[in-house]
């Protein structure tokens, strides 16, 4: 029995040392300097839809948070981060509802049309910004076959004309850039306007900035007595369906890479008839109000 004792208590003495040992060495890893910060993990919030996590992702790799694989591109996603130094953790979240979570994360990344709804102004207040890439301007799209009718054609140049890209730069002071090359006045020599005359043509669009710059282009309509009619919508899936169906003419919403995904996923028939406009998209702070957790 006393020998049994003697062994139980070494048996028990050596637990007590392994767990010990194995405690001791984890509070030490976590006190070493700096050690304790790679072992955090941040939390960024991105867009949910294909070509927008992807925007969000490149923007991040841009400025040296991540690294992608080769070859990720405009439809990388979180599975794509071959480098992560900082731990971040990503949170897929539908695009609109990015400003209202954004207290909830270390930070979000968010497009500036729902950032300007949220009071948020990109260039001030986000803490990194996206170069304005025209692979991501704002297009006035139609279902393919009606990019030639007049009243299709009428309504993309009063978009194209300088009184619209003069409400962009002024309105807007760089949180929304015109892509429009050479604005006209806002007429198309090609149209007889007088053919047009009592008739409208209705557009999908997000309330800001695509619906606010459409009453400027209704304005334009009106002094050829075409009506303008705007429908708004606050969700990236309606206002394609609705012109695919023909309950509206056009919409004026998205980026070309987001459509050309859309068509793909849906089979629609949607096509771009004019580059309007470019949204940069930004890092807005949550929990963290500066970029030193990602230094």
């Amino acid at each position: 029995m006393k020998k049994n004792r003697i062994i139980s208590a070494i048996l028990s003495a050596a637990i007590f040392a392994s767990v010990f040992s194995f405690t001791s060495c984890g509070d030490s890893s976590s006190s070493g300097e700096g050690s304790s910060k790679g072992n955090e993990s941040i939390t960024i919030a991105i867009p949910n839809d294909t070509t927008n996590e992807a925007r969000a992702l490149l923007l991040l790799q841009d400025k040296g948070y991540i690294k992608l694989k080769d070859g990720a591109g405009i439809t990388a996603t979180s599975l794509d981060v071959a480098d992560n130094p900082h731990n971040i953790q990503f949170k897929e979240v539908e695009a609109a509802q990015l400003p209202n979570v954004l207290k909830d994360v270390d930070y979000a990344i968010i497009n500036s049309n729902y950032a300007i709804d949220a009071k948020l102004n990109p260039v001030k207040d986000s803490l990194a910004i996206e170069g304005s890439s025209s692979a991501y301007s704002n297009i006035l799209a139609v279902k393919d076959g009606r990019q030639n009718d007049d009243i299709i054609k009428a309504l993309k140049a009063a978009l194209e004309s300088k009184d619209v890209a003069d409400l962009i730069k002024e309105k807007y002071d760089g949180s929304v850039v015109s892509t429009v090359d050479k604005p006209t006045d806002g007429y198309d020599e090609s149209i007889d306007y007088s053919s047009l005359s009592g008739k409208s043509v209705t557009v999908a669009a997000s309330p800001t900035p695509h619906a606010e710059i459409l009453a400027k282009a209704k304005e334009i309509l009106a002094k050829k007595d075409i009506t303008l009619k705007i429908t708004e919508f606050t969700d990236y899936v309606q206002p394609n369906n609705v012109v695919e169906s023909g309950e509206i003419d056009a919409n004026y919403f998205q980026h070309q890479p987001y459509l050309d995904d859309f068509n793909k996923q849906n089979n629609t028939h949607i096509v771009s008839v004019s580059s309007i406009h470019v949204e940069p998209l930004g890092l807005y702070g949550g929990k963290q109000k500066n970029l030193d957790a990602l230094k």
